[in-house]
């Protein structure tokens, strides 16, 4: 039963934000046989909280001094409130009442230069914090995340046993590791979030395809989704998308998704992850397309103004159904992929940049379960890097090369189709754009190093010279045709 004792050094572990993650996580560390304890400034998270783990050591508190005390020391205390500045604010409430040698971790959405000075504060105080990326959503919480931790590495190590039993478990192996120093952490959970909305926008295109182009009612576009699930393509975002078409409400006969308003909502980490890719000079143009997407969603008028001045009748894809669909198969598992290297190029980046020493077999064997972005093809990635740790590129792996040639047939006829008869595919067009330039040897970037030099004298490089170049472009040299 719920111990309901408050004394003091009675719990191990705390946490400040009981909104769905934070207690379900809490209760997930109860269930492990950790006594914890809770803070929320409403009354009725904290009852939750104690109704929900009646069976284990749980507490909810409403005073944040009261729940500080509550803790063994040091204390471990992590905080699962909103990005930004609240969680400056709930910093600022709890330092006055820690100890030195306590530790904090934030467990949100931070973005990483937020989590890079808190680091350096909070050091300078004399306290240990990290941030950590949790990924999983409810269920995940509850059952077990992937989690993303980075930052003070002594702090990890001895809060270790506790997320190592908490998170979820792929072949025996935890869905957690130590990232890397400073916020990278926050970085990698960034770069997942960003992946996530371009996987999620290719199945908007998907559905798109399938609803426009193939005309297929909800039950159809069911068994297609179940059916991929239960091949290559299995992944969390995908056995979603089957549960979603076929989910609805008590008494109703219609799919709830049918019912959804098509503007679609975000928190920022999507268009952090493109900002800072522009930053390292790393392309991700995948998730800077469903970036775009989501934005463009939201501008229901003036897109409903455009159908009616634009209007086209869709009469459908003159295919045969059962191939187009094996194509449209190859085209997710290539663009999937495409994004997934996108992500991991841009890791890359990022560690050289800000000295995180990422490990891109550990990032890659800790997203196989609890997260949202978590499929089979994990397994390939592990593997890839577990064999060339020096792996530039995702697309550079032999096990890779060998399903890209297999499905770029499909994606390429799904692209060019659809583009043809109006469907819009940004991401899988953006995907076979981003392999197209990828795999030249010869871009036609030479032209605009000559654009930037006539116009601005920014100069250029000559092949097989070495120097830097500048020509009088309206000079006497010039040859006019």
């Amino acid at each position: 039963m719920m111990n309901t004792n408050s004394s003091a050094d009675q719990f191990t572990f705390g946490m400040i934000g009981l909104g769905t993650m934070g207690r379900n996580l809490l209760l997930n560390m109860a269930d492990h046989g950790f006594a914890v304890a809770g803070y929320d400034k409403d009354p009725e998270k904290s009852v939750l909280l104690e109704k929900e783990g009646a069976d284990n050591v749980v507490k909810g508190f409403t005073d944040i001094k009261s729940f500080v005390n509550s803790l063994q020391h040091p204390r471990s205390i992590m905080m699962l409130v909103p990005a930004g500045p609240i969680v400056d604010s709930v910093i600022a409430e709890l330092t006055p009442l820690l100890d030195k040698e306590d530790i904090v971790i934030d467990g949100g959405n931070s973005h990483f230069t937020d989590t890079t000075r808190r680091d350096k504060e909070m050091a300078d105080k004399g306290f240990h914090f990290f941030g950590m990326g949790i990924s999983g959503g409810e269920e995940g919480a509850r059952k077990g995340p992937s989690m993303m931790p980075g930052g003070d590495e002594d702090a990890y190590q001895f809060v270790e046993p506790i997320l190592t039993a908490v998170a979820a478990h792929v072949n025996g192996d935890p869905c957690v590791t130590y990232i890397g120093p400073g916020a990278a952490g926050h970085f990698v959970k960034m770069v997942h979030n960003g992946i996530e909305y371009a996987i999620m926008q290719l199945l908007a295109e998907t559905y798109e395809v399938m609803r426009k182009g193939l005309k297929m009612d909800n039950e159809a576009m069911h068994a297609v989704f179940k059916s991929w699930n239960e091949g290559r393509l299995q992944s969390f975002l995908l056995e979603v998308t089957t549960d979603i078409f076929a989910y609805k409400e008590p008494g109703s006969s219609t799919l709830l998704l049918d019912g959804i308003k098509d503007e679609a909502k975000s928190k920022g980490t999507g268009k952090w992850t493109s900002q800072v890719a522009m930053d390292l000079v790393t392309p991700i143009p995948a998730i800077d397309s469903a970036v775009s997407m989501r934005d463009l969603s939201k501008y229901k008028a003036m897109r409903v103004e455009a159908a009616s001045l634009y209007a086209d009748e869709q009469a459908g894809l003159s295919v045969d159904k059962a191939a187009f669909l094996a194509q449209l198969e190859q085209a997710f598992f290539f663009s999937m992929i495409t994004t997934y290297a996108q992500g991991m190029h841009l890791l890359a980046s990022a560690s050289t940049q800000f000295a995180y020493n990422l490990n891109l077999a550990d990032i890659s064997r800790i997203w196989r379960g609890g997260c949202i972005i978590r499929s089979a093809f994990l397994e390939t990635m592990l593997s890839a890097w577990e064999k060339n740790p020096e792996l530039k590129h995702l697309l550079l792996a032999p096990a890779v090369q060998e399903t890209i040639k297999e499905t770029q047939p499909g994606v390429r006829a799904v692209v060019t189709t659809a583009i043809a008869a109006g469907i819009a595919v940004p991401t899988y067009a953006t995907c076979l754009s981003y392999f197209d330039a990828f795999r030249s040897a010869s871009m036609p970037s030479n032209l605009i190093q000559a654009q930037r030099d006539y116009f601005g004298a920014h100069t250029f490089e000559r092949i097989g010279q070495e120097g830097v170049f500048h020509a009088d472009w309206q000079g006497e040299a010039s040859v006019q045709p």
